[in-house]
């Protein structure tokens, strides 16, 4: 007997299986035959809910996006948290080698799935830099940071720590990342206008060094 599922639930699993697929086979090895086969269902009802498999790969990053993004901003929002406290926080929640995201990482990482990288890190660029925007705000409101370019200050931070913290992009003995994190934390506190030190101090209350 033919099962008949709401639309949304059939949606999910069609994402669901292709989530599946990429991380076995990688998007370019994934065929849409492949997918019908994983969920058991006819060509025209996946093309009732995706154009194509691209369309699929689109619909798993928005999923992955609310994981990314959503502790990050639950942590923005929480006034009770220091200013500086929480950008270290929400750093740490997109931290993309290990955590909550550590699965989709290793998803899009692979060759095969170079696309979904290339996606996934504009959605980190579009969707991170206004959510740390919104903190250095509150810090030039208090009198923490002095900077008439908050936007394109983190910008430059989340652009520059998604690429060169990345293992694909550049590789790095553990002393040349312990270099580089220097540098980087010396001059994003120069690019905000806060006190030497001022980012440190906090970062080592989370023993990141």
């Amino acid at each position: 007997m033919r099962v008949v599922k709401e639309a949304e639930e059939r949606r999910n699993e069609i994402i669901d299986a292709a989530d599946e697929l990429f991380g076995q086979k990688g998007f370019d090895g994934t065929s849409t035959n492949d997918i019908l086969e994983k969920v058991g269902i006819a060509r025209g009802t996946l093309y009732h809910h995706f154009k194509s498999k691209e369309d699929i790969m689109d619909a798993l990053i928005e999923r992955y996006s609310v994981r990314l993004l959503g502790t990050a901003q639950e942590i923005a929002a929480d006034k009770c948290i220091p200013v500086v406290e929480r950008i270290i926080r929400v750093v740490m929640a997109l931290n993309l080698s290990g955590g909550s995201s550590k699965d989709i990482m290793e998803h899009i990482h692979k060759p095969q799935n170079a696309l979904m990288h290339q996606k996934i890190e504009k959605v980190i660029i579009n969707g991170v830099t206004p959510i740390l925007t919104g903190i250095i705000n509150e810090g030039i409101q208090q009198g923490i940071f002095n900077t008439p370019y908050p936007y394109e200050c983190m910008e430059m931070v989340v652009i520059y720590a998604n690429t060169v913290f990345d293992d694909d992009m550049v590789q790095m003995t553990n002393e040349e990342r312990a270099s580089r994190i220097q540098a980087f934390v010396f001059n994003v506190e120069r690019l905000l206008g806060v006190n030497s030190g001022s980012l440190v101090d906090v970062m080592q209350m989370f023993g990141s060094g």
